[in-house]
């Protein structure tokens, strides 16, 4: 066999187990996944603001991102709910580079899953203790969804997962508010049919076992721009795909019509200053449209400590080792902008 079966890892029961979540922070998260979905169905009018770094390489700095970002959210509690990304698996277009830190705890240091499986557990679970603030991250792999689903308030789909038919399924069983991209591809009815599969009950084989959902009803729309057959980025956040998304929705049995705009990937072409512009231009079409009002519920926005990117091994403390951030003092002007149009 081609596979090399090199050591069964411990399951999402027993890492659980052995580090589990202390009551105090299990009520925070069902207090936050109470107004998340508040917003989602739109019985809150709160406005979602998911941020932070591109990807979540180092405990020490991302917790300090999160304990800076706690204290903003205390500002702005009234017209926010700020969800820290903490994004513990990274795709990569080709299958190289870092791949988080599940594959790699320490980006300097060969894979160790058992260690980074831990890692991502530990880093979480620290982050709501110093902060009061459940995360969002990125559900990469399906059968690791349970290593964390205690913990998370919100999860994305990527552009690369959105048609898996796994993906689709395991979303259909989540109690928390999903996000499906638009896949790089751009086409809006392959993500809303990813947002019709997650709403509806399956049946399907999970982690060996037979398992049923019944459907996840805060499942929604992120729209993170297209690449073309050229390889040129093609903005999606602009006003007129805003009302084309509305049509869209209009003419499908889906429930909590919602979309959350990516202000980076292929709607900035990685161009991480160009996030401040776009959400603000976001921010404007919701002014202009009620309609576009009322389903716009969230921004995306990726920042960290420090601006920009470095490669592995760069040895700048909060700064991305992926794509490029925001810096920490243009998102907390920019946190504070997004406020003042609520």
């Amino acid at each position: 066999m081609s596979f090399e079966f090199v050591k069964k890892l411990p399951t999402p029961d027993e890492i659980r187990a052995d580090f589990p979540l202390p009551e105090k922070l299990a009520a925070i998260k069902r207090e936050r996944d109470r107004e998340i979905t508040d917003v989602i169905t739109g019985k809150s009018s709160k406005f979602l603001v998911i941020i932070g770094p591109c990807s979540a390489d180092n405990e020490d700095s991302v917790c300090e991102y999160v304990t800076r970002l706690a204290k903003v959210n205390e500002k702005v509690r009234d017209r926010l709910i700020l969800i820290p990304r903490i994004y513990t698996n990274k795709p990569r277009t080709t299958g190289e580079g870092y791949k988080g830190i599940v594959h790699q705890p320490d980006p300097e240091k060969k894979p160790d899953f058992l260690a980074g499986l831990i890692a991502m557990r530990k880093m979480h679970i620290r982050a709501i203790e110093e902060s009061g603030l459940t995360a969002a991250d990125e559900m990469l792999y399906p059968e690791n969804w349970r290593y964390l689903s205690d913990i998370l308030s919100y999860v994305a789909i990527g552009a690369r997962s959105v048609e898996d038919q796994q993906h689709r399924l395991t979303v259909s069983g989540f109690d928390v508010a999903a996000g499906m991209k638009n896949p790089t591809s751009g086409d809006l009815a392959v993500m809303l049919n990813s947002v019709y599969a997650a709403q509806h009950p399956h049946s399907f084989i999970y982690r060996g076992w037979e398992v049923k959902t019944t459907g996840n009803e805060l499942t929604h729309t992120v729209l993170r721009g297209a690449t073309n057959k050229h390889g040129n980025n093609m903005p999606n956040y602009h006003y007129e795909d805003l009302n084309l998304l509305l049509e869209m929705y209009g003419k499908m049995d889906l429930k909590n019509p919602a979309c959350v705009i990516d202000s980076n990937h292929s709607n900035s072409g990685k161009q991480f200053e160009q996030q401040i512009r776009i959400v603000k231009e976001v921010m404007h079409s919701r002014k202009l449209n009620s309609d576009i009002h009322k389903l716009v519920k969230g921004v995306m926005i990726e920042s960290y400590l420090v601006e920009g990117c470095q490669k592995v091994g760069g040895g700048v403390y909060g700064k991305s080792i992926t794509d490029p951030c925001l810096g920490w003092e243009d998102s907390e002007k920019l946190i504070y902008d997004i406020a003042e149009y609520e």
